[in-house]
């Protein structure tokens, strides 16, 4: 079945305006791909959850939101929507990127806006961070996030202001990431410690190509709006699905209690504490896969 999505979506015209520098229908198709890989990654997620009891799926849940997030946001791009176009500050000569205005996908940013909070939840509920610092590392990702979009919208020079403001704000989370939490979830045990590290040194890594790859597109102007389609599609993939699935299986015997998460459910008594059972013994400075976990309570987090 061919990919009509440019034609019945109005082409490089919204809003009365043209883009000159837009997607073809190969940028189209590999958006589409993308979007199929997220779907079925959201359905495996959840899946996965109901082999968990109802207490035990909080990280199921967050990261098949990213997944359905990101999936949404991707067959909008397939489909030719959620873009605007934008002057070009660098005029290029190189026929794929020439022109006067470029297509600029803000619902990218839609995306990163909701799902990397919930990236960073998925890394820090798992370190055991205090919860002031969570949503202050949070509140600096959406600044990060934020300043890119608005860079992007920028005609001018300027935008790279806020290229400047959304790295410091990139470093800022790096920093929390790689130093704070990395120390409270070694304090947690070697099992803790080994998905938080697989995890931790996988998102940072990924975090700093992304900048790299809105000065060559939405910044600079370099490559053409099928590569920036590449170039995002792997890297949303390896921090989002690939992500998921190192996190989900890393987390398959760590009790959410260890981690200062103690979550109700219905047919549990009502109170401060568990009774004495499977959910509460790692907390209370029991033994988990042979290591001892130190004594945890429901206000360290």
């Amino acid at each position: 079945m061919p990919n009509n999505a440019l034609v019945v979506n109005g082409g490089n015209t919204v809003n009365g305006k043209t883009s000159d520098v837009n997607i073809t229908t190969h940028g189209s198709d590999f958006y589409w791909a993308i979007c199929a890989v997220m779907t079925f990654a959201t359905l495996a997620f959840i899946g996965l959850s109901f082999t968990r009891p109802r207490p035990h799926r909080v990280f199921h849940y967050i990261t098949a939101a990213v997944t359905l997030t990101a999936a949404i946001a991707y067959f909008t791009m397939a489909s030719n929507l959620g873009w605007t176009p934008i002057d070009i500050e660098f005029q290029r000569s190189n026929p794929k990127v020439h022109g006067v205005n470029r297509e600029i996908f803000y619902v990218r940013y839609i995306d990163w806006v909701i799902t990397t909070p919930l990236l960073l939840m998925d890394l820090l509920l798992t370190a055991g961070l205090p919860w002031p610092t969570i949503l202050f590392t949070i509140f600096v990702d959406e600044v990060m996030i934020i300043t890119g979009l608005v860079g992007a919208l920028v005609k001018s020079s300027y935008k790279w202001g806020y290229f400047v403001f959304g790295c410091a704000a990139l470093f800022a989370v790096a920093w929390n990431v790689t130093w704070v939490a990395r120390k409270h979830a070694a304090a947690l045990g070697p099992d803790v410690s080994s998905v938080y590290l697989q995890c931790g040194v996988l998102t940072i890594f990924l975090w700093f190509l992304y900048p790299i790859a809105w000065g060559l597109s939405e910044g600079g102007n370099v490559i053409a709006p099928d590569s920036e389609a590449v170039f995002y599609g792997i890297l949303d993939f390896l921090a989002k699905p690939c992500f998921g699935i190192l996190l989900l299986w890393g987390h398959r015997n760590i009790d959410p209690a260890r981690l200062g998460l103690y979550i109700r459910d219905y047919d549990e008594p009502v109170g401060n504490e568990r009774p004495i059972g499977t959910h509460e013994k790692h907390a209370a400075g029991g033994t988990h896969n042979g290591t001892t976990a130190a004594t945890t309570t429901a206000t360290d987090v």
